[in-house]
């Protein structure tokens, strides 16, 4: 039924497309559809623009040339702002912005109403035209917070999210990765727990591998107990969310730490402007209240949103709640800057079910969806706030911007069961009393970056170079208790780490062109990687105890061997520089098809719990090749996208993941070899985004396969989207549907097995009428029983008779068919 309604509503939309009139000049950005849940049914076009003067150049150097401009327009069709966004030409950028704001445009139109839109531009220069004395830019044209670098080749997606990010169902920000090709989010720990990340052949677990920025501010948290590098993104409010980009591998200068399989950075916006309030509710008493205003005229830089979500969970003691509130003011700076101010508040707490172990599912002695450990749970909070300043003069750009970040979490995770609580000679008589991990990590952050960005002309074309700094500071503290599961109180502490960890960092980025055809891009960038590290539980046994005063059952010792006293704590000092070499080669383009040839050095930090005094390198190395293709296009008025790489990472001391600590360990070298495709197409109606990753990881000693790393990821993300052919009330209603499809190959597992494959459907379907929004939201359409994450150990649960050691398939389970009701108001 809820199928056949799916394909009726998508052929009703096409329907009505079909006999709509096409448009002229200019290409829609349906990102910033300013006032909709859905596209504009009719978008924004130009209808005169006059033809630019051409700049005062050497004859010699006179040539056609192409500006494409981002224009901003008001509810009447008046263009409000426009700046540049094809590569940096700054003879003919400024004359492009005054030639676009000049023209005449035709607002967007829905239910028939104008509204508030954008649209690209492209200004042509013709070699033949006048030539230009002057060109006066006013204050207008003073451009948006953080200027983007330019793109470094074929693994660099700039993902608009639009109806794509609207229509295709995401539990949260972290999600909408999946845009970007390569990308299995799985998440054992619950709700509340950020989600692992597989990419490129890399288990990134909850952030070691990626590089994550809001706005600009990377939010791994250095030093977490739980996974250096740990990222959680559930403080992101996804309909917050401008746009994304996914930078897969270490080959822009501007990345720093964790920037292993690659990066990837939030841009926060709000393109519907107006007062909206929404509420969800469906399957397993899931709840979500939203939220947000945008004041008109304002841009889509300033908002405020508050969401708040909860759900009893599907199967065993996976219920949660959420709360965020998120907010972002950005104004002119004077005549030629700007200025932003981003906060946000977010906590949680949630119960997790853990693992389940294999034989007992199939004995019938657990459910699909159990737990043998309602103990597992966590909890989290963040607050920060972030200012950023950039200002604008003549062909440079300075850029600054400073953050404080206060972040705590508590986890509990089970994955052995009744496994590890060994009776030690000097303890007194016990059993084994439970492995259920009970961990807590706060930490304080302050960070500082900024650039100076110069553009210019040199052999006749524009060079642009980038002078910046990255300066961090976190001060953090961890314990991580073993407790008892008759009674959930700590009988063992396993750590008790304080750091204080600092990173600063020097980057020169530049991209030069020397042809139409051939650009350069990279630089270099070193950073200082410090640690100060007081371990309050360096002794936990001693090779020779006393005989007369043996330890007992404490687990942070004040004794060394033969009972000589010592101070349970041991402080250790290190610090290690690191060069990071960058460079793209782009060949292109020719037939609309540009060539890319990038190298990279990337460093991964360690965890402080491995830092001894005077550690020589207190990071992992990276190294990293690419070649990829790119073709881009607007064939038959089709904005058309697709791109080939294939690529080859070193990491010369990577993590695994150890199910004893429930965290990632040091292992030896590995390698990662691999390849990509992916592609884009957006029309008046209807984005298709679609990728499929194929790649092989192996430890360089045995030549044996990474576990639980995916070989084959392929995703489909679909959307549709217009008016529909029915009017109620002088209103015409516009609907929208989403298709995310995706699966997931056999993944190696420890013991020369393999898992099973993975295949889901999500959808989402809506029609919106006057100021009202109505919507089911789907995932796991299909209803399959699938094995989210699968695990090779040895466990004992007390499920069976007799404990055994033998090693024994684990499993989390993945979410059963879910369904929510969509209720939205623009107030």
């Amino acid at each position: 039924m809820i199928r056949s309604l799916f394909i009726t509503f998508i052929f009703c939309i096409a329907a009505r497309t079909a006999r709509s009139q096409p448009v002229d000049a200019g290409v829609p950005d349906g990102s910033l559809a300013p006032d909709a849940t859905v596209a504009p049914a009719v978008p924004a076009r130009i209808t005169h623009q006059d033809p630019p003067v051409y700049p005062d150049v050497p004859a010699a150097k006179r040539k056609p040339v192409d500006v494409v401009v981002h224009v901003d327009l008001d509810a009447t069709g008046a263009p409000a702002s426009g700046h540049v966004i094809s590569p940096a030409n700054p003879a003919f950028d400024d004359l492009a912005v005054a030639t676009a704001l000049q023209g005449t445009f035709e607002p967007a139109r829905r239910d028939g109403q104008p509204i508030a839109s954008a649209l690209d531009v492209t200004v042509h220069f013709d070699p033949a035209a006048p030539i230009a004395e002057t060109i006066t830019v006013t204050d207008e044209l003073a451009p948006t917070v953080a200027t983007k670098p330019p793109n470094v080749g074929a693994s660099d997606y700039r993902i608009k999210l639009d109806n794509i990010g609207a229509s295709v169902p995401q539990q949260n920000a972290t999600g909408l990765l999946q845009l970007a090709p390569g990308f299995l989010l799985t998440n054992e720990g619950g709700e509340g727990h950020a989600e692992q990340i597989f990419l490129r052949g890399f288990d990134a677990r909850e952030g070691q591998d990626i590089e994550a920025r809001v706005n600009g501010d990377v939010i791994n948290q250095v030093g977490n107990l739980h996974g250096n590098g740990y990222v959680d993104l559930h403080f992101i409010i996804p309909e917050l969310v401008e746009s994304l980009r996914v930078l897969e591998g270490p080959y822009d200068p501007r990345q720093g730490n964790f920037a292993v399989a690659g990066s990837a950075e939030y841009e926060l916006g709000m393109p519907r402007r107006g007062l909206f309030a929404s509420y969800e509710l469906g399957s397993f008493g899931t709840k979500r209240a939203l939220l947000l205003w945008g004041p008109p005229g304002d841009g889509s830089h300033t908002f405020g949103g508050v969401e708040i979500y909860q759900t009893d969970g599907f199967g065993q003691n996976r219920d949660a709640r959420r709360a965020t509130a998120l907010g972002q003011i950005e104004a002119k700076l004077g005549e030629h800057g700007t200025w932003r101010l981003t906060s946000g508040a977010y906590i949680t707490d949630y119960h997790s079910a853990g693992v389940i172990r294999e034989d007992d599912y199939q004995a019938g002695r657990k459910g699909f969806y159990d737990t043998y450990d309602f103990g597992q749970g966590g909890a989290a909070s963040r607050f920060f706030v972030l200012g950023d300043i950039e200002h604008h003069h003549e062909d440079i750009t300075y850029h600054h911007q400073l953050s404080l970040t206060g972040q705590t979490m508590r986890l509990r995770e089970d994955f052995t069961g009744f496994l590890l609580d060994q009776q030690q000679p000097f303890q007194a008589p016990h059993g084994q009393r439970g492995d259920l991990l009970d961990l807590e990590t706060d930490a304080v952050t302050a960070q500082a970056t900024g650039f100076l960005r110069q553009r210019h002309e040199w052999l006749g074309h524009p060079q642009e170079i980038e002078l910046g700094y990255f300066a961090r500071v976190d001060r953090t503290s961890s314990q991580e208790y073993r407790d008892e599961a008759a009674n959930e109180h700590p009988y063992h502490k396993d750590t008790d780490i304080d750091a204080t960890l600092g990173d600063i960092g020097l980057y020169l980025a530049a991209s030069l062109k020397f042809t139409d055809w051939l650009v350069l891009r990279g630089g270099g960038r070193t950073d200082l990687l410090t640690y100060n590290v007081i371990d309050n539980c360096a002794v936990h046994d001693i090779a020779h105890p006393s005989a007369t005063n043996p330890p007992g059952d404490a687990s942070c010792l004040s004794a060394e061997d033969f009972g000589h006293y010592r101070e349970p704590v041991q402080r250790a000092t290190a610090s290690g520089t690191a060069f990071l070499p960058r460079a793209s080669l782009l060949v292109g383009p020719f037939d609309h098809m540009t060539a890319s040839l990038s190298y990279g050095d990337g460093v991964r930090s360690i965890d402080p719990t491995y830092i001894a005094q005077d550690t020589k390198t207190p990071f992992a190395s990276i190294r990293s090749y690419e070649v990829g293709t790119a073709y881009e296009a607007r064939p038959h008025d089709l904005e058309t996208q697709i791109k080939a790489t294939a690529f080859r990472t070193h990491v010369d001391r990577d993590l695994i993941f150890s199910e004893t600590v429930g965290r990632a360990v040091l292992a030896g070298g590995t390698t990662r070899t691999g390849a990509s495709i992916s592609g884009r197409v957006t029309g008046r109606w209807f984005d298709q985004v679609a990728s499929a990753t194929l790649v092989q990881s192996t430890f360089d000693d045995t030549k044996l396969l990474i576990p639980y790393v995916p070989d084959l990821v392929v995703r489909s993300d679909s959307a549709v989207f217009g008016e529909l052919p029915w009017r109620y009330g002088g209103h015409a209603l516009a609907g929208i549907a989403g298709l995310g499809i995706t699966y997931v190959g056999r993944r190696a597992l420890p013991f020369g097995e393999r898992s099973d494959r993975v295949f889901t459907v999500d959808g989402s379907a809506s029609v919106t009428w006057d100021r009202y929004t109505v919507g089911l939201k789907g995932s796991n359409l299909l209803g399959a029983q699938y094995r989210l994450g699968e695990y090779n150990f040895s466990s004992d649960f007390h499920s069976q008779p007799e404990p055994t050691l033998a090693v024994e398939r684990h499993f989390t389970a993945g979410a059963p068919r879910t369904v929510l009701l969509h209720l939205e108001v623009k107030l």
